[in-house]
């Protein structure tokens, strides 16, 4: 199931400095990012195989996923925090708010054939 973990941070007068390292499996092949967002979803879809780690650096949105067992919702306000996605998880970005960044890394180069659109049954979203 998806995972809203804590970022080390670290904290000094020239700032802050925010680390994000082993919370996936293999190297990170694929670094994106959604902003100027006008609709209201992005995303619906799981994976073959892709892992991602989401992290607004901007702004805010929720997240909704669901494995097929269980569903969760998880926002995203805080460049300290980051979502780690299975492949399993179908998700759905929402509530963008004015101004979000979201970024997202991923263990996978894209590929078509990996994105799965098919709902779980179990869905309420």
């Amino acid at each position: 199931m998806a995972q809203l973990i804590d970022l080390p941070t670290f904290g000094s007068e020239a700032g802050n400095l925010t680390v994000l390292e082993k919370v996936m499996p293999g190297a990170i092949r694929r670094v994106f990012y959604i902003y100027g967002v006008d609709a209201a979803q992005r995303a619906g879809h799981r994976h073959q195989t892709a892992w991602h780690a989401m992290i607004c650096l901007s702004g805010s949105c929720r997240v909704y996923c669901n494995n097929g067992d269980d569903e969760s919702f998880a926002v995203l306000d805080n460049p300290r925090k980051c979502l780690v996605i299975e492949p399993r998880d179908w998700h759905l970005m929402e509530q963008f708010s004015s101004g979000t960044i979201l970024l997202v890394l991923s263990n996978e180069y894209y590929d078509p054939a990996d994105y799965i659109y098919e709902r779980y049954s179990l869905q309420t979203v």
